[in-house]
């Protein structure tokens, strides 16, 4: 599965919300409209991060047509492509390592192990911060210079969904609308705007 069939993103037409869903399927819609009105703004954001995406505004090649970039290549190797393990480099401290491979199963399964008991005890807050800065980076690039962007700014960090209300009324719905659905944690965390 590429990045683009992974990636759900929005795209918005100046502040109106032109489509949402996967990259792949959201990418045509935006240069088939960047064609049609050449003199709107078109922004795409990743629904994760609420990050920028650029897209190419030209098409892209036939599926099939150009052979797979080496480096991609050499990067589906090792591991366990069947689980959806992913090898990644960790660096840790000669007694870090001492402690992991003493451990049943070994360090690997140690390592999740750890990160599944932190991801229980963490409660949902990671998420919650994680929801309230792409909410952040979204209204960032779309309301930075909109009336009440600071005090919607801060009532967005607080929770407090009211105050976000009052200082975004008179934005955009679509912008203020995403604004809330971003800033809402997406895996059983607490609230974010609520």
């Amino acid at each position: 599965m590429s990045d683009a069939d992974r990636i759900l993103c929005t795209a918005f037409e100046d502040s109106s919300r032109l489509a949402a869903g996967r990259l792949a399927e959201v990418a045509p819609i935006v240069r088939a409209a960047m064609r049609a009105r050449p003199a709107a703004s078109f922004l795409v954001f990743d629904d994760a991060t609420g990050r920028v995406i650029d897209i190419d505004p030209r098409e892209p090649p036939p599926p099939g047509a150009p052979p797979q970039p080496p480096e991609a290549a050499a990067r589906s190797g090792r591991g366990r492509p069947k689980l959806g393990v992913v090898a990644r480099e960790v660096t840790l401290l000669p007694r870090h390592w001492d402690w992991l491979t003493r451990q049943p199963g070994g360090a690997s399964q140690a390592l999740r192990r750890l990160v599944d008991e932190a991801r229980r005890v963490d409660g949902g807050h990671s998420a919650a911060r994680e929801a309230r800065a792409a909410a952040y980076a979204f209204l960032s690039a779309m309301a930075g210079d909109r009336a009440g962007f600071e005090e919607a700014a801060r009532a967005l960090f607080a929770g407090d969904a009211d105050g976000f209300v009052r200082h975004s009324r008179s934005w955009p719905p679509d912008i203020r609308a995403h604004a809330e659905h971003l800033a809402t944690p997406k895996e059983g965390a607490d609230a974010g705007l609520s």
